[in-house]
């Protein structure tokens, strides 16, 4: 979520093919808006995520085994795309640990991971690590979008990452660039003559 910009609900229903490992991206399908959006996607945790990914494919392929299988596709696309809902590019990529029914068509599936195992997750991070202030999956997103403007990413880029319709939504992040007019540095600070 922090190395994204991702919200909680966004992170969990990542599937399989909304990350391109190649081009450092991932794909926000149906975000706040019901709208879809690109986003950066952190090269230095790949070797973990595709480790972890060897692991939900192994369930995958146990719950095919197992006559299961399936996941929910949104907007009738398992109607369109026959059998798409078993492909391994279709699968979450946090699923949950067990099967479960889906209540509006019954079909025994395994569904993303539920988002208080995250919340419980993070809050037990901030307690190991001994931190007094109030930590949510958010702050992750907040964190992503101050740490790119302190680093000079242009904030329209920042909003594109995001998914923020309006600028002025982004633009809250710039009360932490206490570093001149518009939070810009001084040119004459990059020269080395004083």
């Amino acid at each position: 979520m922090y190395g994204s910009g991702l919200r909680i609900s966004e992170a969990i229903r990542l599937r399989v093919q909304d990350i391109d490992y190649k081009m450092k991206t991932l794909i926000v399908r149906s975000g706040k808006g019901n709208k879809d959006r690109v986003t950066t996607f952190p090269a230095s945790i790949i070797p973990f995520l595709q480790a972890h990914l060897d692991k939900v494919k192994t369930f995958h392929t146990n719950d095919l085994a197992k006559g299961h299988g399936a996941v929910y596709l949104p907007h009738a696309l398992a109607r369109k795309y026959s059998g798409a809902d078993k492909k391994w590019q279709w699968q979450y990529v946090f699923p949950a640990r067990d099967l479960s029914t889906d209540p509006r068509s019954g079909i025994i599936r395994r569904h993303h991971i539920d988002p208080s195992l995250i919340n419980k997750a993070i809050r037990k991070a901030v307690q190991t690590a001994g931190l007094h202030k109030k930590i949510s999956a958010h702050t992750l997103r907040h964190s992503f979008a101050t740490h790119l403007l302190q680093r000079g990413t242009d904030i329209r880029t920042i909003q594109a990452l995001l998914g923020h319709n309006d600028v002025s939504t982004t633009m809250i992040y710039t009360h932490i660039l206490n570093q001149g007019g518009h939070g810009v540095f001084s040119p004459l600070d990059d020269l080395d003559i004083l």
